[in-house]
């Protein structure tokens, strides 16, 4: 049985190691973007109401993360999110979506517990209870499991082929209004 346990900022930075090894292991980046996602990471412990839940066994082994925290502009994923979503949408579009946001910045299982509905309790357990209209996130713009999640917990794209500054790989810019369904 698995355990959703919530934790705060300063148990993430503790337990970043962990996080690391989770995303490393789900996510496969290249060695050289590891030590930047890191401090990534570490930055966004610091946003407003950043909340993040591990996935634990009995054993005490941690299964997978999520974390998020109340989008603002001067964030740098808010902003230029925001303004793309504006640029094609408009504004109000853009303030509806993004005006009040939970930014689920990060959600990764352990390839070895994937399948397990250890995602969908950790999406469904962070957005639980929070105040903000929305929750909005990016994920691979491919036909993915995590793409597969996200619709069916109602989500919707906002922007598909999205590629950040900087970046090459496409992405999907999903929302979907809170509480979730």
């Amino acid at each position: 049985m698995i355990e959703i346990r919530g934790t705060g900022p300063a148990e993430f930075t503790d337990r970043l190691e962990t996080v690391m090894s989770i995303y490393t292991a789900a996510m496969h980046p290249p060695a050289e973007q590891i030590t930047g996602r890191q401090a990534i990471m570490r930055g966004h412990g610091a946003h407003p109401d950043f909340r993040c839940l591990f996935a634990e066994l009995p054993d005490g082994t941690t299964a997978g993360f999520a974390y998020g925290f109340h989008g603002l502009p001067g964030q740098w994923w808010h902003d230029v999110v925001y303004q793309a979503l504006q640029e094609r949408s408009g504004t109000e579009v853009a303030e509806a979506w993004l005006g009040d946001s939970l930014e689920l910045a990060e959600v990764h299982v352990h390839p070895d517990y994937q399948g397990k509905g250890i995602g969908r309790a950790l999406v469904l357990a962070l957005c639980e209870g929070r105040p903000e209209r929305s929750a909005v996130l990016s994920t691979h713009d491919h036909p993915t499991a995590a793409r597969h999640l996200y619709r069916s917990l109602g989500f919707t794209d906002l922007l598909t082929q999205f590629v950040f500054p900087g970046g090459y790989e496409h992405y999907a810019i999903a929302g979907a209004v809170l509480p979730l369904r």
